[in-house]
């Protein structure tokens, strides 16, 4: 019998999820004996290769490409967990929610405390750039989320007892100790 394949990816956020999933240290040996990693950075690989069971996103959509990728990941995944307080509220990323873009472009490369070396006042107009979302949306508001993860990261523990539920389709048993943020 095939193991259920996994991929994930990170979009607006600080990657701080994946180290967390990272710090379920030498269970790692046991979560490949239960699964595929397909793009995951556990792996390397870049691209989805394969039709995903399980997809995990960290991060919510700040941009253009965040949007493409979730939509992706949605259509090539059986199923799609936000994975982190980024994915399933906005997190940090949205603190800039209340600030029009543009404004928040000016503060980043025309007028910001640290800027120094812009003295043509030159913008960004790259057209491979993604383009800029007038707020971070999280996860759920742009394509169907499954299952939520909560956690700025979530704890290791929290993660194994998760994935290992979901693969082996059992309850998930999760202590008020290891769910617990604080």
């Amino acid at each position: 019998m095939s193991k259920p394949v996994i991929a994930t990816t990170s979009l607006a956020g600080c990657f701080g999820c994946h180290m967390s999933l990272l710090d379920i240290d030498e269970r790692i040996l046991e979560l490949i004996e239960l699964v595929e990693f397909n793009k995951s950075p556990i792996n390397d690989i870049k691209k989805l290769t394969k039709p995903i069971d399980i997809g995990i996103i960290e991060g919510g959509c700040c941009n253009s490409e965040n949007v493409e990728v979730l939509r992706y990941f949605r259509e090539n995944c059986k199923t799609l967990i936000s994975f982190g307080e980024c994915a399933i509220m906005g997190g940090l990323p949205a603190l800039r929610n209340g600030i029009p873009v543009e404004e928040c472009i000016k503060e980043a490369y025309l007028d910001g405390p640290t800027v120094q070396l812009n003295k043509d006042k030159v913008l960004p107009n790259d057209p491979e750039l993604p383009i800029i979302l007038d707020r971070v949306y999280p996860c759920h508001e742009v394509v169907k989320i499954d299952y939520y993860l909560p956690g700025c990261a979530p704890r290791a523990d929290f993660i194994w007892e998760a994935v290992v539920a979901l693969v082996t389709n059992n309850e998930m048993a999760v202590p008020y100790e290891v769910f617990k943020f604080d």
